[in-house]
């Protein structure tokens, strides 16, 4: 195989992902207008049915419009040889290859925020000022995009300095290392992510003492999970859309709300929220993630191993001067329809994880507050109760709203 041959292939693939994923868009579409199922009907009335349609089509016509543009961008730059155009502009300023990819991923991450922000927010600004979601400021979009970018500077390059430096001192054997760096951090991350990288973006307060506070303590104490740390996170700065998650292990182990979350359900309803979460620790799902995810980082770092030295990876590129982190592109490009199983079938463990933790909360608590909640949470977000199943298949990983209400009334 040659680099001609190379380049037409991660063209295909490019080309064949954007056809699938634009197909099942389409598929989907046509089930917005589809009657809600008996067991949904309470959760729009008519006029919100249609807000909630609107709100679809718009994202839906939206979508198409940014990835067709990214399409036709994407191919003009690999037609014009832009990586080696950023190449040259990397080498001209050093000739350490750490240094060099740095610069690189720098001039290709900083030029693609560039372009997308214009898309970023229209998307939040227009789109979801409209349908009432917004309530992200000026300033806080502007200062979001800066942490961002400082994180990513920061974390990423820092990360992807090392792996360089492991692969330029132990050559092929490189992805054990990098393995082992990414094991370690991921590890690290989930356990302090609230604790570190979450202050960053918002104000994170104790749950007060209080009715809520004791239900959820009764429940807690009830299923023998040590919960001392509740929080409430200000996730209305930005959205009024609601959320509740789990983070950390052991003695950083806490639970936080969003504080639309409290203010939109009741009592009930959140301790039952809460059940579900409990039920995830609880089956170990979070452990699985975690391993499951590992694994998959070194199966694809040593699969990287055997290629990342391959000039032809460079080449397929445009790129004269073989490197890795050129080679590290390419790879990602032709690697990424196996990325695209290895999601099919995490999407799959995920959807049956989420029975479990439903199921778990039915057994320890109650199943109608759940239910009320699931219901209360898709009408505030106008989510789609009628997704086509090839679309649920491919990109949900939660089941779908009537699902989740059919297995909790069983």
């Amino acid at each position: 195989m040659n680099a001609t041959t190379l380049f037409y292939i991660i063209i295909a693939i490019i080309i064949i992902d954007f056809i699938v994923d634009k197909i099942l868009d389409a598929l989907n579409a046509k089930l917005y207008s589809d009657p809600i199922p008996e067991e949904l009907t309470d959760v729009y009335d008519q006029a919100e049915y249609h807000k909630s349609q609107d709100y679809k089509t718009t994202n839906y016509k939206f979508g198409l419009i940014t990835s067709t543009f990214s399409l036709v961008l994407t191919l003009a730059f690999l037609g014009l040889d832009g990586f080696e155009f950023v190449d040259n502009i990397a080498r001209s300023y050093s000739n350490n290859n750490i240094i060099i990819a740095l610069i690189f991923f720098g001039i290709i991450m900083l030029g693609s925020d560039i372009i997308n922000t214009p898309f970023t927010y229209y998307q939040t600004f227009v789109i979801e000022e409209k349908f009432g979601f917004n309530k992200t400021t000026k300033a806080t979009f502007i200062l979001d995009k800066l942490k961002g970018l400082l994180m990513m500077a920061i974390i990423g390059g820092g990360l992807l300095a090392l792996i360089i430096w492991f692969y330029d001192v132990t050559g092929t054997h490189f992805w054990l290392y990098a393995w082992a760096l990414v094991a370690a951090f991921s590890i690290f991350t989930n356990m302090f992510y609230a604790r570190l990288i979450v202050p960053i973006f918002n104000k994170q307060t104790p749950l007060e003492t209080g009715e809520l506070r004791n239900k959820i303590s009764a429940y807690a104490t009830s299923v023998g999970f040590n919960l001392d740390k509740i929080f409430v996170i200000d996730g209305s700065k930005r959205s009024t859309k609601a959320n509740a998650y789990f983070s950390g292990f052991g003695s950083e182990k806490r639970v936080t709300l969003y504080d639309t979350l409290v203010n939109d359900l009741d009592d009930e309803e959140i301790v039952a929220v809460l059940a579900h979460e409990v039920g995830h620790y609880k089956k170990k799902h979070i452990i699985f993630n975690l391993i499951t995810s590992l694994l998959l980082t070194g199966v694809t770092l040593f699969i990287l191993s055997i290629f990342i030295s391959n000039p032809l990876l460079s080449n397929a590129l445009g790129v004269q001067i073989p490197s890795f982190h050129v080679g590290l592109i390419a790879f990602g490009l032709l690697y990424s329809p196996i990325s695209e199983v290895t999601g099919f079938v995490m999407n799959h463990f995920s959807r049956k994880f989420e029975y479990q933790a439903d199921n778990y909360a039915k057994k320890t608590y109650k199943s109608e507050p759940l239910v009320s909640s699931l219901k209360k949470l898709s009408k505030n977000s106008l989510s789609n109760l009628t997704p086509h199943p090839a679309y649920v298949w491919v990109h949900y990983s939660h089941p779908t709203l009537l699902e989740r209400v059919r297995n909790l009334r069983m």
